[in-house]
């Protein structure tokens, strides 16, 4: 059917629209705390939903309805494990957070161990990611291409050039109200897509639980025994815990947000209500891709890539204004993801790495540079979004899985300065990089599945950087 005049009219509307929205905020950013922590006066309930916008991404809701069409819901178990994750942040890491007046993730790892580790995982962060944004950034074009008939190429372009206006103006005050935006109209766009297929399913919800039934697509847990199935109780709970703890508890993407929050009690409701929202959202994806399973009864080898499922029944069989409003719910979630990618990997070079050499720079000269910053990360996605193309078979699991192959190294070396006093920054730096290069390992030689990996690299990290730091007999180091 494609897309009608009306449907491309509610596609520039939200783009138009979101872009002028975000602008607003510009005249707000007189300095870097206004730039990169929006004043620290951002209300709960709108971190929460920024949370839930950062982490999900284009590739979040055409990859999982892809994901369920092809087996079922046990991916599900996996996000009961980031509900977990973010419970155990709230104790173990966020304290830590308010205990001072930090703008990084990193700063933290500064002032227990040292400078130089400090930059080695600013370091880490900057690269993995890039990479991992990159493949989210590729995403947005399967959906771009499919709509509107544009090259990839160009449709890449459009969505970096559109979320680097606001944010580059804005900051990230602009950055996580057009997130509270932006999630409003993904999710709707979702429930509202869900009530179509339930339309044109004849028969509606109850044959669409029959076939489903039959297939056993409603499986939510699965108990089985083995290390070697991504999706299974054990390595959905577990992965999905430590997964957590890494990207919400040390990746700037997430931190960054938590310390916008007006104070600790303010930021761990934002991060465990944001749990819920996730858990329920996910559930909402997956549902949708069982329900698209129970109207094309097809492989999804008919469709090219599970990714391509989703995007053309949007396309082809929704009615015309609704199929406009999904297109721009997709957008919103990738412009969302985008958004915040941007602003963290600005504010880590900058904070991280700028600022230190070059500590004598005026507020003024330091906000204009890290707006400069902002544009170079986007050309550097736009970069790495084009090298993804024709190279990826499954988004989401790719995204996820570079994410993974950082994050126990990360997640390793903030435990060691946060459960012990005797870990030292030589010790952690070699944990760090012998739990990095377990992860690659495991991603490069192995079939482990990647719900293990951050569990394995965290290990790996902790038990060698603790070793080694007791080994050289070093003496109990006091936070700085």
């Amino acid at each position: 059917m494609g897309l009608s005049h009306l449907d491309l009219a509610i596609i520039a509307a939200y783009l138009v629209g979101i872009t002028l929205f975000g602008i607003r905020f510009r005249k707000k950013q007189r300095t870097l705390r206004d730039y990169f922590l929006a004043g620290r006066d951002i209300p709960w309930w709108a971190i929460s939903l920024s949370i839930v916008a950062a982490e999900t991404s284009t590739l979040t809701i055409i990859s999982i309805p892809g994901l369920a069409y092809n087996t079922n819901l046990t991916f599900l178990q996996v996000v009961m494990g980031y509900v977990v994750g973010r419970i155990l942040i709230s104790f173990v890491l966020l304290p830590h957070y308010f205990k001072g007046d930090l703008y990084t993730a990193y700063e933290l790892i500064e002032k227990r161990f040292g400078p130089n580790l400090r930059t080695l995982t600013s370091g880490l962060f900057l690269l993995t990611r890039a990479a991992a944004e990159g493949v989210r950034v590729y995403a947005v074009s399967i959906v771009v291409s499919i709509a509107l008939g544009t090259g990839q190429l160009t449709s890449i372009a459009i969505i970096t050039v559109l979320t680097l206006i606001y944010t580059f103006e804005g900051g990230l005050a602009a950055v996580i109200w057009t997130d509270v935006v932006q999630t409003a109209i993904y999710v709707g766009g979702t429930i509202v897509g869900v009530f179509t297929l339930l339309h044109f399913v004849p028969g509606g919800w109850a044959h669409i639980q029959q076939i489903a039934a039959a297939g056993d697509k409603f499986q939510v847990l699965d108990f089985t025994a083995t290390f070697w199935k991504p999706y299974t109780f054990w390595a959905g709970l577990l992965g999905g815990s430590f997964f957590t703890l890494a990207s919400h508890g040390t990746d700037q993407l997430i931190v960054q947000r938590l310390l916008a929050a007006r104070g600790y009690k303010q930021s761990a409701t934002a991060l465990i209500s944001s749990g819920v929202i996730v858990l329920l959202q996910f559930a909402l994806f997956l549902t949708v891709g069982v329900m698209l399973f129970a109207y094309y009864l097809s492989p999804s080898k008919t469709f090219g890539t599970p990714d391509r499922i989703y995007p053309t029944f949007i396309v082809s069989r929704m009615p015309h204004g609704i199929s406009g409003l999904l297109i721009a719910a997709i957008l919103a979630a990738a412009m969302s993801n985008l958004s915040a990618a941007l602003n963290s990997l600005s504010s880590s070079t900058m904070l991280d790495f700028y600022f230190r050499l070059r500590p004598e720079t005026d507020e003024h000269r330091r906000l204009r540079i890290s707006r400069v910053a902002t544009v170079f990360w986007a050309c550097v996605l736009f970069v790495l979004a084009i090298l993804c193309l024709h190279r990826i078979p499954s988004v989401v699991e790719v995204g996820l899985q570079i994410a993974s192959i950082a994050y126990g190294a990360l997640l390793g070396v903030f435990l060691l300065g946060v459960l012990t006093r005797r870990a030292t920054e030589s010790g952690a730096m070699v944990g760090m990089l012998l739990g990095f290069c377990a992860e690659v390992y495991l991603w490069q030689f192995t079939h482990v599945p990647w719900t293990w990996w951050v569990m394995i690299g965290t290990t790996v990290t902790f038990v060698v950087g603790y070793a080694i730091s007791r080994f050289a007999g070093a003496p109990r180091i006091q936070e700085r």
